[in-house]
């Protein structure tokens, strides 16, 4: 890649040394070098962005949002450009990495049409009373590698809209198309307002100590989230969290086996299932369990897997090799324990992160195929008896971040989705977002939320006018 990627900071495109590699994770070839932010870059950063809030927080909001509109038709015109370093990073299929560019390009549009609420009312004294929400400062946005430019998106829309100024951080694992989305931001905003840097692992723990930042918003994993929340501890950082999540699927006796395995397969093994929100336990009823395992493990057989660039590949590799030693241990551990695989099983030999697609057949409650987060290509189906039992299982979890309930009929879905103890609970469908419609988890799986009015409101702090 003869690409030379740079820094965003205070409006200046830095050509640093390039000392962090990045890896093709479906070749594990080094494709790029990317420069690596410093201490005294950050503290420069902080700095730039500190001086550019209070001019960016008095613009008129409307002119904000006009900004994150522009921002979203420069993405656009650059989108084959994005996607396709989105799969040399990421490794997923180019469509479906295209998808995630196009998704980052809503999810700003949508985000610039929200509004701040503000009351005021006057007391039987005449006493007037007047509340309006009000930007923070500077907003630290760390995104994490399974959808760097989406989730980069989800933070840098509402920061920007409310009135704070951001230093978005990437993934060292996939830094490229949030460093080529800094480029091509560079001249919509004033020098200072959006920053984009990059660097490893040292990076994090300097944002998110950093005194000079107001707020920090997080995507990972529950256990990086609660060290997030422990280097913010110190200076009473703002906080939003979306951590990691082992949503249930529940599918009722009524379901259509076939049809809902069919759904439910791109609902567990989309992104090859690193996907916070993916299905990552299927409880199915027994009296159609059979019916679901054979169609969902035909699908699983049938998922063609390969480079994201190849045509007609859809699965691609586990983005690194941290998380892929972590499924293969996990499917290890599965073997075992004597538990049964109705399709995969097997790592294939040769370069790349490559797992096919694995189905785990009723395993124990308590093994870690159904405990922990897997996060790749792995999933196990588990039969039930009664909605109860299925119910009391599904919240059996650390976690709380979605679930899904699949049904004929919808209302007895819904009754079911009410007792499940989760941010979102989608019914017949999964991985349904929307930028004006909140996002939370409950339990582990976060504080905070995201999207909608309520997710705008977190970037901001309340102040009220007496009198």
């Amino acid at each position: 890649m003869t690409h030379a990627f740079r820094l965003l900071s205070n409006g200046q495109l830095l050509d640093l040394p390039a000392t962090l590699p990045v890896l093709d994770p479906a070749t594990e070839e080094e494709i790029a070098r990317v420069p690596e932010c410093t201490a005294e870059l950050l503290d420069a950063t902080v700095q730039a962005a500190r001086a550019a809030f209070p001019a960016w927080r008095d613009m008129p909001f409307a002119q904000r949002a006009e900004s994150l509109v522009a921002l979203a038709a420069r993405i656009k015109a650059h989108a084959d450009e994005l996607a396709l370093l989105i799969t040399r990073e990421q490794g997923r299929p180019l469509p479906m990495a295209k998808a995630e560019v196009m998704t980052a390009v809503h999810w700003l549009r949508g985000t610039a049409q929200l509004a701040l609420p503000q009351s005021e009312r006057t007391d039987v004294q005449g006493v007037r009373w007047a509340t309006r929400r009000v930007p923070l400062g500077v907003v630290a946005a760390i995104a994490p590698w399974n959808f760097p430019l989406t989730l980069a998106a989800m933070k840098l829309g509402p920061a920007l809209l409310a009135g704070n100024t951001l230093i978005l951080k990437p993934s060292p694992f996939t830094p490229l198309a949030t460093l080529r989305l800094g480029e091509l931001a560079a001249d919509l905003f004033p020098a200072g307002v959006l920053n984009v840097l990059a660097g490893g692992d040292a990076l994090g723990p300097m944002l998110t100590a950093h005194p000079g930042i107001a707020k920090v918003g997080f995507t990972g994993s529950t256990a990086t989230g609660r060290r997030v929340m422990a280097s913010a501890a110190p200076t009473l950082k703002h906080l939003t969290l979306e951590l990691g999540g082992n949503d249930a699927a529940i599918v009722l006796p009524d379901a259509d086996p076939v049809k809902t395995a069919r759904k439910l397969f791109m609902g567990a093994f989309l992104n090859s299932g690193q996907v916070c929100i993916a299905a990552k336990r299927i409880y199915v009823h027994e009296s159609i369990y059979d019916g679901f395992a054979a169609a969902f493990a035909e699908a699983a057989k049938a998922a063609k897997m390969g480079p994201g660039t190849r045509e007609g590949v859809m699965i691609g590799p586990v983005q690194n090799r941290p998380q892929y030693e972590r499924v293969k241990a996990l499917i290890e551990d599965c073997r075992a324990s004597g538990q049964r695989f109705l399709v995969g099983g097997d790592v294939p030999a040769g370069p790349g992160y490559f797992i096919a697609p694995t189905v785990v057949d009723n395993p124990p409650e308590d093994s870690r195929i159904v405990q922990e987060e897997p996060f790749g290509p792995v999933v196990p189906l588990l039969r039930y008896s009664s909605v109860d039992e299925a119910v009391q299982r599904a919240n059996a979890s650390e976690y709380g971040l979605g679930a899904s309930v699949w049904s004929s009929d919808p209302d007895a879905a819904r009754a079911v989705a009410a007792r499940l103890e989760t941010g979102t609970v989608w019914i017949n469908s999964v991985h349904l977002l929307d930028p004006q419609v909140p996002f939370a988890g409950r339990k582990q799986s976060g504080l905070g939320v995201e999207n909608g009015v309520e997710g705008l409101l977190e970037y901001t702090a309340v102040q009220t006018f007496v009198g």
